[in-house]
């Protein structure tokens, strides 16, 4: 990986991060300063959107962990699992908050209940993409595994020669 693309991506990743942050701090300060008009369960959904922040939070730092082991060449390492499994996680728990704000948002739909289909499509669609995610994990166990053995046989070459 360039360079370049590593400095953008850390840019990417830390600008979101910090875009996440004002996000929750302004669902805080809300929770706290801002009187539900009563047109929707304002407080549920504040929580949940704090409560999503975080799962896009634990994914960043996982990404941004994965990329510099890409920097430092140790990307195929049993130490990636952890960053792996950890957004796989961060990915399930968005769509967990995605279904709960699906749910929060139903009532409201009885008319077009289109809506809470499209929504309940887009959670779903999420889990997708944490099954990607896991389907690369499953490719990185191997490419391990293949990286361990050519050490291994090297290893045993040099022996030999």
């Amino acid at each position: 990986m360039g360079q370049l693309a590593v400095r953008a991506l850390r840019a990417v990743i830390v600008v979101v991060f910090v875009g996440t942050v004002f996000v929750q701090a302004s669902m805080v300060w809300a929770l706290f300063n801002d009187p539900e008009d009563g047109s929707l369960p304002l407080t549920p959904l504040r929580l949940v959107t704090i409560l999503g922040m975080v799962s896009a939070q634990v994914a960043l730092v996982c990404v941004g962990r994965l990329v510099g082991m890409v920097r430092r060449g140790t990307v195929f390492s049993h130490a990636a699992f952890r960053y792996v499994n950890g957004m796989i996680g961060a990915i399930v728990a968005a769509a967990l908050v995605w279904f709960t704000v699906t749910a929060l948002n139903a009532p409201g739909q009885r008319e077009d209940p289109g809506v809470t289909l499209i929504m309940g499509g887009v959670g779903v669609a999420i889990l997708g993409v944490a099954l990607i995610v896991l389907v690369l994990r499953m490719l990185l166990a191997q490419a391990v595994a293949r990286d361990g053995e050519a050490t291994r046989m090297r290893a045993e070459l040099d022996e030999v020669i």
